[in-house]
């Protein structure tokens, strides 16, 4: 039995090495416009400082270039392929065949992997990129464990496969959505996605004997979030997930929050060593405590255990979590031991906070007793977010490293 790799979202460079800090053994980023999160705080100096920081830890990382691209955008797209050869980056992302045969003259020393947004859903299709240079696919969410199980046991050695374990789902087959662009004029397949199936939508039905009279189809007052899905979540299904022999495990998120980053990665760092280590003693309720203190639609295994299961739509449609959200992040260590803490939301004397810790699933609790202005040094009683990048001095309870994230408990 092999470990999987842990394959966490970098939508900067920050972002990176949070991931990193609290397990990730990879982190996939995109490029700035030719990747399917155009939005993500991520250019190419950014995406040169990410690939030469993992690499000096021995981390890997891969890179997005995955949009469905016109012919008008293949200079750009050979200009990125040469930069990414040139930095050595650990794979590229594609879902496009002309994008391939691009990578192979102008990137040929980089690892290709097919994205999920290629449809890869069989074996035959998993055949055919490998017989097309493919190194690895990354399977479609439409799968259950019989089909993936199938994969497993009859792909060639040398193809590598990578599965969604955690994060959004989008409500299009394997993310191809036109309902942005139609909408909105934004290209889901070109990076740009409006996240229409997030928005709530009004529905009207018509009288089958009163043609023209329409009559409003409502969930509640809000009106109804028909496409709206849950978000995956298959930590309970990890030991077979591990035992089929899936070469990496993926998180979504290239937009979620660094405390989002830390609060899964750390949760899917533990449960894998914990079962590698002791496979008996697996419990996943532990790890699903901590999963279930970020903002989340709901979960749901999708099609992983039924391809029946109807238990996916979130009718709520937004992320939210009544009882915690990030605090904040602590940016640097002084002498006395008291830290210094970029703050996400108000905080003051009084309020609990958890620490989230590496390589630990419990966080460490305390009360905040004192507040200090960053800058003054002055005592407060409280601190409201009114810039970005606002910091405030506190003592912690333990000893803690630059990078490490406070979770507030509301």
């Amino acid at each position: 039995m092999k470990k999987p790799e842990l394959l966490a979202p970098a939508g900067s460079f920050e972002k990176a090495k949070t991931a990193f800090r609290y397990g990730a053994d990879a982190v996939y980023a995109g490029t700035s416009s030719l990747s399917l999160r155009s939005r993500a705080e991520m250019d190419d100096n950014d995406l040169v400082n990410t690939i030469q920081y993992a690499h000096r830890i021995g981390k890997k990382v891969y890179v997005a270039l995955n949009i469905y691209a016109w012919d008008t955008m293949y200079e750009e797209i050979k200009q990125q392929a040469r930069l990414l050869n040139s930095l050595k980056v650990d794979g590229i992302i594609v879902s496009d065949g002309g994008i391939v045969e691009i990578l192979k003259e102008e990137a040929p020393d980089v690892d290709i992997h097919i994205s999920t947004q290629a449809n890869v859903v069989s074996l035959h299709s998993s055949m055919f990129w490998y017989h097309n240079g493919a190194k690895r696919v990354i399977l479609g969410r439409e799968l259950n464990k019989e089909q993936i199980r199938e994969i497993m046991e009859h792909k060639p050695m040398g193809l590598e496969v990578e599965m969604f374990i955690h994060g959004a789902i989008c409500f299009a087959y394997s993310g191809r959505c036109f309902l942005s662009d139609f909408l909105a004029s934004r290209s889901a397949n070109l990076g740009d996605c409006a996240q229409s199936c997030r928005w709530a939508y009004n529905l009207y039905a018509e009288e089958a004997n009163n043609p023209g009279n329409l009559m409003p189809v409502e969930h509640d007052e809000k009106g109804t979030y028909i496409f709206s899905s849950k978000d995956l979540c298959l930590i309970k299904q990890l030991p077979e997930i591990i035992e089929m022999g899936v070469d990496s495990l993926k998180i979504e998120g290239r937009l979620k929050t660094e405390y989002y980053l830390a609060t899964v990665v750390n949760a899917y760092r533990n449960a894998i060593d914990d079962y590698m280590q002791n496979p008996k003693d697996f419990n996943p309720k532990k790890y699903l405590k901590e999963l279930e203190k970020t903002k989340t639609r709901g979960l749901t295994t999708f099609y992983y255990e039924d391809r029946n299961n109807k238990d996916i739509q979130e009718y709520e449609g937004k992320q939210y979590n009544p009882d915690y959200e990030f605090g904040g992040k602590v940016v640097q260590i002084e002498e006395n031991g008291t830290v210094v803490v970029e703050i996400r939301n108000r905080l003051q004397v009084g309020d609990t906070l958890e620490i989230l810790l590496p390589g630990k699933i419990e966080p460490v609790s305390f009360t905040i007793s004192d507040l200090w202005d960053a800058e003054t040094k002055e005592e407060i009683p409280f601190v409201n977010p009114g810039k970005l990048g606002q910091k405030v001095r506190m003592q912690l309870p333990i000893q803690v490293s630059e990078g490490i994230i406070l979770r507030r408990k509301k």
